[in-house]
């Protein structure tokens, strides 16, 4: 398998556009406030499963993308244009600060919901928190833009490398808590709103140029 230059560019970019749209950094609280009731085995176990979900999910979505819009007939042109609108969308809450206070009633419904419910593993956490609309979408995208069997291998494997790196993440969460504080975490969400906010234009502008034949 030959991997050219360019290509392992396009690998990177796949890898840092979920991580743009996910901002596992910035679910950081999130996910330690619904694990607090939890042990630190269950804790670890409900990150475990949360980051295989979110594998197996985005990995449908990137091999199966594809074939689920051509049964509903929808163009992939038209699903990048909404996904770019989708992906701008979640750019200007992490941008303005909504998706913070979006985050922080979430946080108290789902705190509430983890007394009737100690398993959060796969909703909310893998999904919609995880893999979320972006995320997921974004994936279809990109396997269309490069649906070679090459390519979607490997940007398989980027999605289990991210999975990794959430799991990560997540594991040491209480140490980045303390380094990073509130601020901190906030200055990274809107860093990577602003990313996400390219990100989303780039989709629109292909599928505009696409349908006009420009």
């Amino acid at each position: 398998m030959n991997i050219l230059f360019g290509d392992f560019f396009i690998y990177i970019e796949f890898f840092f556009s979920l991580f743009a749209l996910v901002n596992p950094i910035g679910l950081i609280p999130i996910f330690s406030s619904i694990t607090s009731k939890q042990t630190i085995k269950e804790r670890n176990r409900t990150n475990l499963i949360a980051n295989i979900s979110v594998s197996i999910i985005l990995s449908i979505s990137l091999f199966l993308g594809q074939t689920i819009l051509n049964i509903f007939g929808i163009s992939i042109n038209s699903f990048r244009i909404a996904g770019g609108i989708l992906v701008i969308a979640i750019a200007f809450s992490m941008l303005t600060g909504k998706i913070v206070k979006k985050a922080d009633k979430n946080k108290k419904s789902i705190t509430c919901d983890s007394a009737v419910s100690d398993d959060v593993s796969v909703v909310p956490l893998a999904m919609p928190l995880i893999a979320g609309p972006g995320a997921i979408s974004s994936t279809i995208v990109w396997s269309s833009q490069h649906p070679s069997l090459q390519n979607l291998t490997i940007c398989s494997v980027m999605i289990l490398i991210f999975s990794f790196f959430c799991w990560t993440l997540f594991r040491i969460s209480p140490l980045i808590v303390d380094f990073l504080g509130k601020n901190g975490i906030n200055i990274m969400t809107k860093i990577m709103g602003l990313l996400l906010f390219s990100i989303g234009i780039e989709f629109i502008t292909t599928g505009i140029k696409s349908i006009l034949n420009i």
